[in-house]
């Protein structure tokens, strides 16, 4: 079942590539703006992210909660064990949860925010249930085990890249 979950997943964000990659005129596609699962959710905004001075790919999510998390950056955070499933660290302030879309089961590599206690969480191992106090904000690729032993993590907004000159 979780790999059938998983491949209608990937199915669905390479369609949404591909409607993305069609739209010409910058303007969302319909199927953009009806998408319902996290990794659908993804925004062009880049994040460079490193996991005690090692860089790792992240893909931030098109949410209210995680465009406000986006502007706390630059974050450098340290990070502490939390039931030996995710490493959390406290932000420096609450993040703004209106409108954040309906809530999903947080998953290895998943970048989440708890918001009772105002701190970020990165999982490395499966979740608790789906609970609208765990919003997740995005994806990071990296291993449960790079994520697991994880001491620090530096989240910097990545400078867009220049407007290609037309031909």
């Amino acid at each position: 079942m979780r790999r059938r979950r998983s491949l209608a997943r990937a199915l669905a964000a390479a369609a949404l590539l591909l409607a993305g990659t069609a739209c010409a005129d910058g303007s969302p596609h319909p199927a953009q703006a009806a998408s319902a699962t996290p990794t659908d959710r993804s925004t062009a905004r880049e994040l460079r992210v490193t996991l005690d001075g090692r860089p790792v790919g992240a893909t931030p999510h098109d949410t209210p909660p995680a465009r406000d998390f986006a502007k706390l950056l630059p974050l450098t955070l340290e990070l502490e064990d939390f039931h030996d499933t995710e490493r959390v660290a406290a932000l420096p302030r609450r993040l703004d949860t209106s409108g954040a879309p309906e809530p999903v089961r947080a998953g290895p590599g998943d970048i989440a925010y708890y918001a009772p206690w105002g701190n970020l969480a990165l999982f490395h191992r499966e979740g608790p249930a789906p609970s609208a106090d765990l919003l997740v904000l995005g994806r990071l690729d990296a291993g449960p085990g790079q994520l697991g032993r994880a001491a620090r993590i530096t989240i910097e907004a990545a400078p867009s890249p220049a407007p290609r000159s037309p031909s």
